[in-house]
């Protein structure tokens, strides 16, 4: 039998994760970045480094395992899996006067009056501002004087309407967890990865693209039995 055939056509390529160096926001605990100089120009006749880095640092994808014990590794993703059609709900008004806030169905059931039906095998993208607070890790976190976290996210009812109803392949947002700071049950990422779909965190330039039609691109480290990977992900804008 012969492959069904798939054509994306696209006007625009964006870049949808952050440069990764020593200076970006790392969440509480997690390795450091380094870079070592193995070989020099002059020295050696070529340039090469050395880098260190956390699974779930910069922008980057969880798989399974980070959250159920016989979860898959992120090495066990299929290609086919990384191609994804995005949508993109922007809260960024409500963000801006609560940082807590976390995705209603409301909210989804708004985007689709609007939009139309979010497509199945969709990675719902949430725009909520954040993108601009990278540089300021203070700002970016936004801890309390209890060290609590508090930035938005996907509430577990809209998550599980997401999968249940909708049928998405994944949720992606530009803050450090598509879970609210303040929540420490990971309740998305667990849904979400309890059926081996899409986590992405710390995405940026989410401001550029449509509310529909996107096609994403996510290239992954295809680390044995990884807990995630730094992600490389592409917007492909029509």
């Amino acid at each position: 039998m012969i492959p069904s055939q798939h054509t994306i056509t696209y006007s625009r390529v964006i870049h949808l994760s952050h440069v990764i160096d020593s200076n970006i926001p790392q969440w509480p605990g997690d390795p450091s970045i380094e870079f070592t100089t193995i070989a020099k120009l002059p020295q050696d006749g070529y340039y090469l480094r050395r880098f260190s880095l956390g699974e779930h640092s910069a922008t980057h994808i969880n798989a399974p395992n980070s959250f159920h014990s016989s979860g898959v590794g992120i090495d066990q993703y299929s290609p086919q899996s990384l191609v994804v059609p995005g949508i993109v709900i922007d809260i960024r008004e409500t963000t801006a006067i609560n940082p807590d806030y976390a995705l209603t169905i409301a909210d989804v059931l708004a985007w689709e009056e609007q939009y139309g039906t979010i497509s199945p095998r969709s990675v719902v993208l949430l725009n909520t501002g954040w993108q601009s607070k990278w540089w300021d890790e203070n700002a970016f976190f936004n801890r309390d004087a209890q060290g609590i976290m508090h930035f938005p996210g996907f509430s577990g009812d809209a998550t599980r309407f997401l999968l249940d109803e909708r049928q998405i392949a994944g949720v992606g947002i530009d803050t450090h967890g598509v879970d609210p700071g303040k929540d420490n049950s990971f309740a998305t990422n667990s849904l979400v990865l309890e059926e081996a779909r899409i986590v992405l965190e710390n995405l940026t330039n989410l401001d550029q693209l449509p509310a529909k039609g996107t096609t994403l691109i996510i290239g992954i480290l295809r680390l044995r039995d990884g807990s995630g990977s730094p992600a490389a992900v592409l917007a492909l804008v029509p």
